[in-house]
């Protein structure tokens, strides 16, 4: 998140350059229109200047509306991001609820989920590495799954498979869970 901070922050800084040349622009031709009066509109350097000042007037409402829209679209996906991570923690729960997870199980089962490797599960625990080996068998046999790959399908699958809040707030009816042999969790 830090880089795309980083872009509105820099784009603001542009614009407010263009803001400081086009107000400088605007008042030097104010002041060579003051001052040449009516003959200001056939010289060249009072028009290449009003030209320059309304480029730069241009260029700062281009780039101000623009990034208007990066700042909305970032709101938008972080919004979606919140979306879909609070979904994924809902089926992760279901299924740990629906296998009878225990509580060790569970948050060894959490930290494998976040991509923790045994050693480093054992080492936020402070257990040692069989145990966590162990607990990882007993929840793959609870998930009737052979793996951390097959695990990890599972609970994408079921994300997957959830309905789809539009804009308006309806869903969209999920898609049939497609994996064999395994009922989905209710």
């Amino acid at each position: 998140m830090q880089g795309t901070s980083k872009k509105p922050a820099a784009l603001m800084a542009l614009i407010a350059a263009q803001v400081l040349c086009a107000g400088f622009f605007l008042w030097d031709v104010g002041a060579d229109g003051v001052a040449l009066g009516l003959t200001a509109l056939s010289d060249w350097h009072f028009a290449i200047e009003l030209v320059a000042a309304l480029a730069l007037i241009s260029a700062v409402v281009i780039e101000t509306r623009y990034l208007l829209t990066l700042l909305r679209r970032s709101a938008h996906l972080e919004h979606q991001v919140s979306i879909a991570a609070s979904a994924f923690h809902d089926v992760i729960e279901e299924h740990f609820q629906g296998w009878g997870l225990t509580p060790a199980e569970r948050d060894i089962a959490h930290f494998m989920v976040k991509g923790f490797s045994i050693s480093e599960i054992a080492e936020l625990r402070g257990s040692a590495e069989g145990t966590v080996k162990s607990h990882l068998n007993a929840i793959y046999r609870k998930a009737e799954v052979t793996n951390r790959g097959e695990l990890l399908s599972l609970l994408i699958e079921d994300l997957m498979a959830m309905p789809v809040a539009t804009e308006t707030g309806a869903d969209n009816p999920p898609a049939p869970a497609s994996r064999p042999g395994v009922s989905p969790v209710s």
